[in-house]
């Protein structure tokens, strides 16, 4: 089978299914004795293991039928849920995560989780152990029925033969320690297997036991005309094998997995293709049963839920979808302004028209584009459960307005900054059990995660209840790191003080640690913040707590604009950055150590004239009584912008300038204009010291 075109679809329901599995574990840690939580993890393992022997991901496929294994003997009360236990569950989690990426950036998932491996079969042999009585039909069935899960087929397959008079066995082969030719060992008994039956799956797959990827022990199943006391008797005549148990499969053993299975019967059938294409070193004598097993199959897809109205979309097809809608965009520009110096009546009435229906068409665009920034927040419980641990503190994680919607190339973004900042309030906000106590703080810190729309942006809040920011502590380290002087010390506010940690190369570690950055400041999480056309501030009360506020735009690509002249060159200035537009005069002017500033509403504005700094050249000097100014904002700092003339606000198209046109001072991008002009886009930030 062709499996390429389908290996997007399997990474992003991979990953879907490995979050769940982490959220219920979550779950489970607070509520070991739900099992209903169980089956849910059991049944995301179930499918991401079948979708992974499908797709031919065996390592993937096997671990998680170890984890599987371990599951599958809880939820059915042979085993305790423990913190020992899931400790390994979640590690098992973590290796399928990793293995799963590698798969996304072109590997094949190969990882060596031996140590995970020995660990998951030490908790499921741990508590109810394999016999070492060679068995007979009277071995108990749950002997080795937990090491083999069988999806609906094979379940069918067992039933129908059962009818015709066949038994159903479960087989465990163990080889001696010293065994050399392990491989031969089990074509041997395949061989005796193939001469008195069918073999129906086997565990591990024929292609690694081929490969000796196993340790001494493997499993069948089988169904067969024998009896179990001679099939017993023959596999044990095969050289170099010590031990053989044979079961008997009842149908009460797979009784309570088929309910399991039937939930995820579109993924069992694949499933069922691509094992019985892995075990077929027999031939089947029973083949008109795969026939018979579709029926069931067909019957239970009609018990499906319809209405399903969802589809999987590429993001790079909406890419390309919103391309074409910004070619639109500048057209429609460009059609309003050819309208206007027309001025005919039906032109203008279809301009207009046109204009209403792209603005919905954008708003749908756009809407499609919205992802919520729960796929970034769903990250953070596992992490802080493990900081906790690692660090020796109680941290209680809590999410408020995680289907908040981001455009996702901002969601793409904004994922490390907020790994880095979380880590950095457990960190460092966060005391420890005994500190928190002597302060008369609850010995559990809480981090508070939150995130909410106002306007055209959006706000991501981190706020904790830890230890603040300590004043003395950052401004001793920002003087002699030569931050700032201690004269400008002396007029700082809180505030200033505050941000002063997002200083470059600024760390107020005493040790360097993984934990928050290993020394690395915060300034990089300020840097990708504002390389968004975001902001960043910082609240803090010393032993109170602190809260990061990340101000983010709600999409990058259609932004709103004032388009500004200067000369006969045209500019935009974003509209976020702006505060408002005023007209000074000249006498208004003032010089403050050797600035150019203004008095603007009682405070002291610095001017900046883009004609000096984008080098516009003038035909004549101007000596103008007026000057037309946009006041623009970058956090608390204020900035004038000093233009000849505003022409107006409009919707653009931010378009980068290439390749061979980056790191151009002051600006962030261009646009087309309605008349086929470019005009560039001012970015305030540069600007503003």
């Amino acid at each position: 089978m062709e499996v390429n075109q389908y290996l997007e679809m399997f990474i992003e329901e991979s990953k879907d299914h490995l979050q769940a599995c982490s959220e219920h574990l979550l779950e489970l840690e607070k509520n070991p004795d739900d099992l209903a939580i169980v089956g849910e993890i059991f049944r995301s393992a179930h499918t991401l293991k079948g979708m992974s022997a499908t797709m031919g991901f065996e390592d993937l496929a096997d671990l998680t039928h170890k984890m599987e294994n371990v599951l599958d003997a809880i939820r059915n009360e042979k085993i305790h849920v423990s913190p020992e236990i899931l400790d390994v569950v979640f590690e098992s989690v973590d290796h399928l995560e990793e293995m799963v990426m590698d798969i996304a950036n072109g590997g094949d998932g190969k990882r060596d989780v031996s140590s995970t491996v020995a660990q998951l079969k030490r908790i499921e042999l741990g508590e109810e152990a394999i016999p070492e009585v060679v068995g007979t039909t009277e071995t108990p069935a749950t002997a080795v029925a937990s090491m083999l899960e069988y999806d609906g087929f094979e379940q069918t397959v067992i039933s129908q033969s059962a009818e015709q008079g066949f038994n159903a066995f479960e087989i465990s082969v163990k080889l001696r320690e010293d065994c050399l030719l392990k491989a031969a060992r089990v074509f041997m008994v395949f061989e005796i297997l193939e001469k008195d039956g069918d073999v129906i799956k086997s565990s591990p797959s024929v292609e690694k036991l081929e490969d000796e990827q196993f340790d001494q022990q493997f499993y069948v199943a089988f169904v067969t005309k024998e009896s179990a006391e001679d099939m017993q008797k023959k596999i044990m005549k095969v050289s170099e094998v010590e031990e053989v148990i044979v079961s008997t499969i009842e149908q009460k053993q797979y009784s309570e997995k088929e309910q399991a299975n039937q939930e995820v019967v579109a993924t069992a059938t694949v499933e069922a293709e691509a094992k019985s294409a892995t075990t077929a070193p027999v031939k089947n004598t029973a083949a008109p049963e795969p026939e018979k097993a579709a029926t069931p199959a067909k019957a239970d897809k009609s018990h499906a839920p319809v209405g399903n109205k969802t589809i999987r979309v590429n993001i790079e097809r909406l890419d390309i979808l919103m391309n074409l809608f910004e070619e639109l965009v500048i057209d429609r520009g460009r059609l309003q302004s050819i309208a206007t110096e027309v001025n005919h009546g039906e032109l203008n009435e279809t301009v207009e028209r046109m204009s209403r229906v792209m603005g919905d068409l954008q708003t749908i665009i756009l809407t499609m584009r919205m992802v919520p920034v729960e796929t970034v927040f769903n990250r953070f419980p596992k992490m802080i459960r493990q900081l906790s641990r690692d660090l020796n503190k109680k941290i209680n994680l809590e999410i408020i307005g995680a289907e908040t919607e981001l455009d996702r190339t901002v969601i793409d973004e904004i994922g490390d900054p907020l790994v880095h900042l979380i880590r950095n309030s457990v960190d460092h906000g966060i005391e420890n059990p005994t500190a928190r106590l002597a302060k008369g703080k609850p010995e559990e810190g809480t981090v508070v995660l939150r995130a909410y729309h106002s306007g055209n942006y959006v706000f991501i809040e981190i706020e904790d209840d830890g230890a603040g920011i300590n004043r003395e502590k950052v401004l001793a380290k920002a003087i002699s790191k030569g931050i700032v002087t201690q004269e400008q010390s002396y007029t700082m506010s809180d505030k200033q003080i505050n941000e002063l940690i997002l200083a470059s190369g600024f760390s107020t570690a005493d040790v360097i640690s993984d934990v928050s950055g290993r020394g690395v400041g915060l300034d990089v999480v300020k840097t990708t913040i504002e390389s968004l056309g975001g902001n960043i501030s910082i609240e803090s009360t010393q032993d109170v707590g602190s809260v990061f506020s990340i101000q983010l735009p709600l999409t990058l690509s259609i932004i709103s604009v004032m388009l500004v002249e200067i000369e006969k060159e045209i500019y935009a200035i974003p509209l976020s950055s702006i505060i408002e537009t005023s007209i000074i005069r000249s006498s208004e002017i003032m010089n403050a150590h050797n600035q150019k500033v203004i008095d603007f509403r009682g405070k002291v504005v610095p001017l900046v004239f883009l004609e000096e700094i984008f080098e516009v050249p003038r035909k004549e000097l101007q000596d103008d009584e007026f000057h037309s100014v946009v006041i623009v904002r970058k956090g608390e700092k204020l900035a004038g912008l000093v233009v000849d003339s505003f022409i107006g606000q409009q919707e653009i198209v931010l378009k980068s300038l290439g390749n061979y046109l980056t790191n151009i001072f002051a600006i962030s991008g261009a646009t087309i204009l309605g008349n086929g002009k470019v005009a560039l886009i001012v970015d305030c930030n540069a600007l503003i010291k």
